[in-house]
């Protein structure tokens, strides 16, 4: 068989998709047809910079190293013997302050003797499978929003609903409905660090997440859902054996969020409407927000959201050594995540900016978005209060599950200028990240969720 090249891989997938269906919605079809030619299928730039440290995109990464076992939950480190190109440190980051957070320039203000940012070669790789290429591809001139942009028609299903965005709630929704892999188990921590350096462990928690908005077959699950989560505490002791849901619609105007808890000691499965907006996640220490759960979740009635535009910004991105090889005592410092366990690449991203609506109460008055152009996961975040303070930022980092055609981004941190704290999310035990069949539509069921867990 003959082996094809990352540019070869590349122009059959888009060749393959240069069919569009009439339009109904969204992009004109003349502008649609950026597609395949100056665009990737998915809306992103297929051309590097011009300094040449952004490369031109070629399909992905699609190879696996040697070393990789499918059923290790670990994804080896493609990148394992490449060295930083320069560092950013408190000597230089005027320098390249037009490519930095207000979080990542508010940790160098804070501390300039141990934080830092190795900058790694650039690579672009996010792959996709051929059908989400084709169902983006569709969405271009076909896919639209519904209740003045708080919900999305169900004809996107399959794609990223708006490769060629217009509007921040059309961006907000390509993150949020950004191709996952469909459904995937863990087995986590989430770690706190509060204002005097100590570490605590907050939870312990088995997850499970399924991304319906990209199922074939629906078997039986309602077409308008597209995330579906839920998570056994396993510690702290005090909240073992509690269970958590939430399931999130395209339409949350008529078919709002569906949250739901059990606690062993009441014994019953109650619905938890407080599980949105910003109320403190509690397993998480508090230190994230619901509506801050992977950069952005739940429903976008309180802002107002700016498309910004495009610009350069250096992400944690192909984040293998964070995820899977630094041990976890290397990973803190008593006031910032070990910065030697993190890899940095310049990368271009969406910006969005959000600003709270007159009349509608949060805890943040204006909130900025950062997203990479190919995955739309990977990515940072600040959000400001009434003052115009910065309040938290968000670091996102993201790998690529080579193996499977599908970008990843669940761990990250989080930190709370406020309180003088941080959290890291999501930290992956032994067995790590696994990827699984769906569980059906009955299994699914809170009911029949709780007593499974409960008999164990």
């Amino acid at each position: 068989m003959k082996t094809m090249t990352k540019s070869s891989l590349l122009m059959t997938c888009l060749l393959s998709t240069a069919t569009l269906l009439p339009a109904i919605a969204g992009v004109s079809p003349e502008e649609a047809e950026k597609l395949g030619k100056t665009l990737t299928p998915f809306g992103a730039e297929i051309s590097g910079n011009a300094e040449g440290t952004i490369p031109a995109y070629t399909g992905g990464l699609r190879t696996a190293p040697a070393e990789f076992d499918a059923k290790s939950g670990v994804w080896a480190n493609p990148y394992k013997n490449e060295k930083p190109v320069f560092r950013i440190d408190a000597s230089n980051v005027n320098d390249y302050a037009d490519k930095l957070s207000a979080g990542q320039k508010k940790l160098f203000e804070k501390y300039p003797e141990t934080f830092y940012m190795d900058v790694y070669p650039t690579h672009r790789t996010a792959a996709f499978p051929q059908k989400f290429l084709d169902a983006s591809m569709r969405n271009a001139t076909g896919c639209s929003t519904t209740q003045d942009g708080l919900g999305v028609d169900t004809a996107c299903r399959g794609g990223l609903p708006f490769p060629i965005p217009k509007t921040g709630q059309e961006l907000m929704w390509n993150q949020q409905l950004r191709y996952q892999v469909t459904t995937t188990t863990s087995a986590s921590r989430s770690w706190v660090v509060n204002a005097n350096g100590d570490r605590i462990m907050a939870s312990q928690q088995k997850t499970y997440v399924e991304v319906p908005f990209y199922f074939d077959d629906l078997d039986g699950r309602d077409e308008r859902t597209y995330w579906n989560v839920w998570s056994v505490t396993q510690s702290p002791i005090r909240k073992a054996g509690e269970v958590t849901g939430i399931v999130d619609y395209i339409d949350p105007v008529d078919k709002p969020r569906y949250a739901w808890s059990y606690t062993p000691g009441l014994r019953r499965i109650k619905k938890a409407p407080e599980f949105s907006y910003d109320t403190p996640v509690s397993s998480m220490g508090g230190v994230t927000l619901f509506d801050e759960l992977f950069v952005f979740s739940g429903m976008m009635d309180r802002f107002d959201y700016k498309l910004v535009g495009k610009k350069e910004m250096y992400l944690p991105y192909n984040a293998y050594e964070l995820y899977f090889e630094c041990d976890i005592d290397a990973q803190f410092l008593p006031e910032h995540a070990d910065p030697k366990c993190w890899r940095w690449e310049l990368h271009r991203v969406w910006v969005v900016e959000a600003t709270l609506k007159e009349g509608t109460r949060h805890v943040y008055d204006k909130r900025t978005y950062y997203f990479d152009e190919d995955n739309y996961g990977t990515g940072l975040y600040d959000a400001f209060d009434k003052s115009g303070e910065l309040y938290r930022s968000i670091f996102n980092a993201g790998i690529q599950f080579y193996d499977v055609d599908a970008p990843y981004s669940v761990k990250n941190v989080v930190y709370d200028f406020n309180k003088g704290m941080y959290a890291l999310l999501n930290d992956g035990l032994e067995g790590g990240y696994q990827v699984v069949t769906p569980l059906s539509n009955r299994n699914m069921n809170p009911e029949v969720i709780v007593s499974k867990q409960s008999a164990r």
